[in-house]
């Protein structure tokens, strides 16, 4: 030090110290950061009034790829509620829709595709579009990651290989998703056709997300629950496992959650995933042990309990991170997202819980 100036001659940059990482991506990363971290899935949504207020008017699919609304809406509860975190505000099938495909988000139903994908034909179709354009969603990462900082990390988000072959076998939402696991056993050339190309869909969509600045990302399989563990480890691990080598030679952690998949965790984890989100129907201190004490959780407080009594919730927040403590590391989340009917000042008050935690 001179003259009140710090000169330093290196020209290499100074590592980042402990602190300066923030405790999201020292969490992800395996190591216990001072705060435990917390954010929610679907924070960024209709539970907002902020956000209903934003989106009047606005198909949900044009909002994600309007840069300045989709920016807006994916910061509004890291000021509103103060998580640990923000993710993009997307859906599952913005790379369908920027890829070409015909596909609607329908109010009370959800993603609608045009023509449902059932033979070898529709899948040579589907597969002749490339990757579209993802300069939308780049610029919408970067404004979010310029105000932010460094002290709070994005999540980019894309759904896994099978959850977006699924919607696209079945043309919309399914409780059984039982034309996708047939085409998937009668015709498994096609089957493996259509996840490649929706692997490359996913995998290309997280790298353009990265490369604007997300410092981690969570490959979400809504409907992988649906399938037993030999037929995911067959039919849809190895294409997560293809998606999520898209990133390889980045250095920013893999998140994997899906709902419904207690069955599947270890096979979830082992397609190159540094983190496991564990959904609400299975305890943490279980999913540890089940993974073998050496990978990081994400969950998993239910959802439903948001609306039960402050007593009620306070006890199963504090029950679920006693849980987490057996993990290596822990970020605080629900076991699926934000319900629609949730109180905006409920979240908040667990943010502060946890954090005092």
């Amino acid at each position: 030090m001179h003259n009140g100036l710090v000169t330093n001659t290196s020209t290499t940059p100074a590592a980042p110290t402990e602190m300066s990482v923030p405790a999201l991506i020292q969490a992800f990363s395996g190591r216990r950061p001072e705060r435990l971290p917390v954010w929610f899935m679907r924070q960024a949504g209709r539970s907002l009034p902020e956000y209903r207020a934003l989106r009047e008017g606005v198909g949900m699919l044009d909002s994600c790829l309007r840069p300045d609304l989709a920016a807006e809406i994916t910061l509004q509860p890291v000021r509103r509620h103060g998580v640990d975190a923000a993710i993009l505000f997307s859906d599952i099938v913005v790379p369908l829709r920027l890829a070409g495909v015909d596909v609607e988000i329908v109010p009370g139903v959800g993603p609608v595709v045009a023509e449902p994908v059932r033979t070898a034909g529709d899948v040579d179709r589907l597969i002749a579009h490339r990757p579209g354009d993802p300069s939308a969603v780049v610029e919408a990462v970067r404004l979010v990651v310029a105000e932010l900082g460094e002290r709070t990390p994005l999540i980019g988000f894309a759904g896994a290989p099978f959850t977006i072959a699924a919607y696209l076998v079945e043309g919309r939402p399914s409780r059984d998703h039982l034309a996708a696991r047939t085409l998937m056993h009668a015709d498994p050339a096609t089957w493996r056709r259509l996840m490649r190309w929706t692997a490359d869909l996913s995998g290309e969509f997280l790298r353009a997300q990265v490369g604007a600045g997300a410092r981690a990302v969570q490959l979400f399989d809504s409907w992988a629950g649906s399938l037993g563990l030999a037929d995911y480890s067959s039919h849809a691990a190895p294409f997560s496992a293809r998606a999520l080598a898209h990133l390889d030679g980045t250095e920013v952690p893999r998140v994997h959650f899906g709902t419904g998949t207690s069955e599947l965790l270890v096979a979830m984890r082992d397609v190159g995933a540094d983190v496991v989100g564990v959904d609400h129907r299975l305890g943490l201190d279980e999913a540890n042990r089940r993974l073998g004490g050496t990978t990081p959780l994400q969950g998993n407080i239910d959802p439903a309990l948001l609306a039960a009594p402050w007593p009620v919730l306070e006890a199963h927040v504090r029950d679920v991170v006693d849980r987490g403590r057996a993990a290596p590391a822990h970020v605080v989340n629900l076991g699926h997202g934000v319900p629609p009917s949730a109180e905006p000042e409920v979240l908040t008050r667990v943010v502060e819980l946890v954090h005092s935690l």
